[in-house]
């Protein structure tokens, strides 16, 4: 079979194994943890090293997709609001280079399996015979609080928590997130690719009896060196929100915990500017920190 051959049939499930020929690359799913680099895990920095190919979208971060040479990184991103890369592609195009013989790196911000859609492509690999390897990282519907100075649990607050995509499959029917039920659960919801519909799922938790006074954070580039971090209430972060400029990549944490930061700021290093503060500070016309 020619190499158009098989790139012509890389969308269809195979009827053998494709390890059964010589040549075949394996496919690593790469968690980059948030987007520090000192937070790759010893295993990821390995193999992005070691690959031939590293398909990535932008939520590692400029400093990691930095250290990787332009000559072997695959941009394959889905950016809100902008350009995209279809999934389809993303699927097909590794397949193609794992049996062209390449080394592939798929890499991904925080864990490949949370809303990363990692289980999507490793089925499409099973599918077409590619052999593959997940390689968990650190995932940032943790990490991202945390380096804010939240707590996602919290024993004398809270017990539990809920992780929550705000950016669904557009092709479905209706939403699969009952924000009823997690109104009633009393703990923490963290919310990632949120920032956009911010203002629907605010209303729906208000709807469904959470308290307007609730504490939420949003967090934005979590990690990164222009981290910011705005506060308010369930009421209120919308328009912090707003003031702000929050854009993604962010996360939001709603409940008890998010009013943690406050608590802790002023001694919590590597934490993020105060994105209120800076906003007050630039219609001030005083100028921000940096």
């Amino acid at each position: 079979m020619t190499a158009d051959d098989q790139r012509a049939t890389t969308d269809e499930h195979s009827d053998g194994d494709a390890t059964d020929g010589d040549g075949v690359g394996t496919v690593h799913l790469v968690g980059s943890g948030p987007g520090d680099p000192e937070l790759l895990t010893m295993k990821a920095a390995r193999l992005i090293d070691e690959a031939d190919v590293v398909l990535h979208d932008k939520l590692p971060g400029p400093e990691i997709l930095g250290m990787i040479p332009a000559e072997k990184r695959e941009d394959v991103g889905k950016r809100a609001g902008g350009e995209w890369t279809p999934q389809e592609y993303t699927n097909t195009r590794l397949v193609e280079l794992a049996r062209e013989g390449k080394d592939v790196v798929r890499l991904k911000g925080g864990d490949p399996f949370v809303f990363g859609r990692g289980g999507e492509e490793i089925e499409h690999l099973a599918d077409n015979g590619i052999p593959f390897e997940v390689v968990p990282g650190i995932t940032s519907a943790v990490a991202g609080p945390g380096s804010a100075g939240i707590p996602v649990t919290h024993r004398d607050h809270v017990s539990s928590v809920s992780f929550v995509t705000g950016h669904e499959d557009p092709t479905k029917d209706e939403s699969a997130v009952d924000w009823d039920a997690l109104a009633a659960t009393g703990g923490t919801l963290v919310v990632l690719m949120g920032v956009g519909k911010l203002p629907l799922y605010t209303a729906e938790l208000r709807e469904a009896g959470m308290d307007g006074d609730t504490p939420v954070a949003l967090i934005e580039r979590a990690t990164w060196p222009d981290m910011r971090v705005a506060t308010g209430t369930l009421d209120t972060i919308v328009d912090a929100r707003d003031e702000a400029d929050i854009e993604p990549p962010a996360i939001t944490v709603i409940g008890e915990v998010a009013a943690t930061r406050d608590r802790v700021k002023r001694f919590l290093q590597g934490g993020g500017a105060d994105a209120l503060a800076e906003a007050d500070a630039t219609a001030g016309g005083t100028g921000g920190d940096e």
